[in-house]
């Protein structure tokens, strides 16, 4: 369409001119004593326009001239930015082969290349970007190669090369080389180095992904498990595992972060810190409820957090492995004490109500005795735990099974059937 507009405005000022000219009989005299000229007013016209478009074009043509220095210049400069560039792409590709060494030189042919243009005078606008990208990949290549020295010295190199760039990419830039320095310092082991890192970081940067991972790692390897279930519960919110991984992960935090935990503050803190899929996990309960009892921390708290695995069990029995039942049924045996109290009685009952709805269970007769027992409940005691205790499998409740009997036995001095019953349990 701009073509067509063209061409037809060419037509038009054409066909103005040659009306123009046609209709045109002016001359124009130049007297030069003792001369005289004298030519038509239309030749004197185009004659005019002639010598200013050869003025033009000469004008147009010397400047190119002088221009061709200045962009043999810059051409030489276009190919060195190129060739540097083509450095760079090629250290990353050997980088990924795995070919670590020839990714260092290649990275340090960009910084060889890179200077070359700046003592030559020409500076590139993304030059101090350049040389931290490139020193960064020497220091991966190291890193690599098991280096250190050559990967510090790069490092720190790196590290000062974004203070002369771009306001927009520099914090990339430092906040791209203090991560790798901490994912550097991990696979070193030095879990202390890689957390001093992570704790130079702008908080923004510390809450990502990538930087928690580390975070995780570091911490599970300085043996800081309140640190490592912290960032593992944020990673878990931003989904950053599958559930089965998550879950297995938090809980093999809390039972270290449990064995380490020595006061009932302590632990009333950190089960306050889980979420409520935590809590709502076998496992955890049953062990920070033992804990809890170990530490003499009142029952009345355990059996609070065992309350949602017990109605659980009841509810859905088949999802309960042997291992876990039976932790479970020793963990509520411990907590009940018999002490006359409003949750006592209501655990009577409860623990009454599964055993009819199950009378097949060993273990939730095995419980029901206890309960009886401890409540003064002689014959009712007396009656389940004797039908429990020969079908008990586990060596060890089999064994406080026969010593509870043996101990009603003797509140009724009932002397052969406490032999016989010490006798059962020794033999369990």
């Amino acid at each position: 369409m701009r073509a067509a507009l063209w061409l037809v405005s060419l037509f038009a000022v054409a066909v103005a001119s040659a009306l123009l000219a046609s209709s045109n009989i002016g001359s124009v005299s130049i007297f030069w004593t003792p001369y005289r000229l004298d030519a038509s007013l239309n030749l004197v016209v185009f004659a005019l326009v002639g010598i200013l478009l050869t003025l033009h074009w000469a004008q147009r043509a010397l400047t190119a001239l002088f221009e061709l220095p200045k962009q043999a210049k810059r051409w030489r400069m276009i190919q060195k930015e190129r060739a540097a560039h083509v450095a760079l792409l090629d250290g990353m590709a050997q980088f990924m082969e795995g070919r670590f060494l020839r990714a260092r030189k290649s990275a340090e042919a960009v910084l060889v290349r890179e200077k070359s243009l700046d003592e030559a005078g020409e500076v590139l606008e993304h030059a101090a970007a350049l040389r931290c990208v490139a020193h960064i990949l020497a220091a991966e290549s190291a890193h690599a190669l098991q280096d250190k020295a050559s990967r510090q010295w790069h490092l720190d190199l790196a590290l000062k090369e974004p203070s002369m760039s771009h306001a927009s990419i520099r914090q990339s830039l430092v906040e791209g080389s203090m991560l790798r320095a901490a994912r550097w310092a991990l696979d070193d082991r030095d879990a202390s180095e890689s957390l001093l890192w992570l704790d130079r970081l702008p908080q923004g940067v510390s809450r990502r992904t990538l930087a928690m991972r580390l975070r995780l790692k570091a911490a599970r390897l300085a043996g800081e498990p309140s640190q490592a279930l912290d960032t593992a519960l944020l990673l878990i919110k931003h989904r950053a595992f599958a559930s089965e991984a998550a879950a297995s992960m938090v809980r093999s935090l809390v039972f270290e972060l449990i064995a380490k935990t020595h006061e009932l503050g302590q632990m009333q803190r950190l089960w306050a810190r889980l979420g409520d899929a935590q809590r709502q996990s076998t496992d955890l309960a049953i062990q920070a409820a033992q804990h809890w009892l170990v530490l003499k921390g009142d029952p009345v708290v355990a059996r609070a957090w065992l309350k949602p695995i017990w109605v659980r069990l009841n509810q859905e029995p088949q999802k309960f492995s042997k291992v876990q039942e039976l932790k479970l049924i020793q963990t509520l045996d411990s907590s009940l004490t018999g002490v006359e109290s409003q949750d006592e009685k209501e655990w009577l009952i409860a623990v009454e109500a599964a055993q009819k709805a199950n009378p097949r269970s060993a273990l939730l007769q095995f419980l029901a005795g206890r309960v009886c027992q401890k409540r003064q409940l002689w014959g009712k005691a007396q009656v389940l735990l004797a039908q429990a205790a020969p079908l008990l499998q586990d060596p060890a409740i089999k064994r406080q099974a026969w010593r509870a009997l043996a101990e009603l036995a003797e509140q009724r001095e009932d002397l052969p059937a406490t032999l016989h019953a010490l006798k059962k349990a020794a033999m369990d």
